[in-house]
């Protein structure tokens, strides 16, 4: 059934890369920020193969990478502003979010939010999502953007570096990245459970 997905995926990745060309990875990777599964790891390395073929050039897809990368990112953060933070804000108490939680978040973002967003693009999954709670913690608009390309220009430029060098077998970094994807994914899961047990203690 995965396999079965992954490969839809990567057939509408292919194609739509194929046919509109870097506005294509524009396309694609602005589907990937706006939390939508739609693999870079498969996106970049792809891209990558076609610098390899003489269609691109390394920087271009790098660029418009990081270009869709910041289009998608920043439609997600608006959706934690306006959506996001006012529900969690009415109903997070039966998720068990609080009013402090939220600050703490604030707080957070505030003080380290460019650290934060930079390390996240060069993580995979992490990446996808950061910028949801960014938007909910209102994030400072402008060091966001600016951190949010930064750190996706050069998660590109290696995805597609790497898509370079392997040549027509390209698709093989995926088997290396799902794993990667599987150790995040756990300490993501950890992570939630961490903090369920700190609250539902303290209540």
């Amino acid at each position: 059934m995965v396999e079965k997905i992954l490969t839809v995926i990567s057939s509408f990745i292919i194609t739509t890369i194929s046919r509109f060309g870097y506005t294509g990875i524009v396309i694609s990777m602005t589907i990937e920020s706006a939390c939508i599964p739609l693999p870079s790891e498969i996106i970049m390395p792809f891209s990558g193969y076609l610098v390899w073929v003489g269609k691109f050039t390394l920087f271009g897809i790098s660029l418009a990478g990081a270009i869709g990368c910041v289009i998608g990112s920043v439609m997600t953060y608006y959706i934690g502003i306006l959506g996001g933070r006012p529900l969690l804000e009415k109903y997070g108490k039966y998720i068990l979010i609080t009013h402090h939680d939220l600050e703490t978040a604030d707080k957070f973002f505030a003080k380290y939010g460019d650290s934060a967003i930079f390390i996240s693009r060069l993580l995979p999954i992490v990446r996808t999502f950061i910028s949801l709670p960014a938007g909910v913690a209102k994030m400072n608009f402008i060091k966001f953007l600016i951190y949010s390309f930064v750190g996706s220009f050069i998660w590109c430029l290696f995805l597609g570096w790497i898509g370079l060098k392997l040549g027509e077998h390209w698709n093989i970094i995926g088997v290396y990245f799902h794993k990667l994807d599987i150790i995040i994914g756990i300490l993501i899961i950890c992570g939630i459970v961490f903090y369920l047990y700190r609250h539902l203690k303290k209540h």
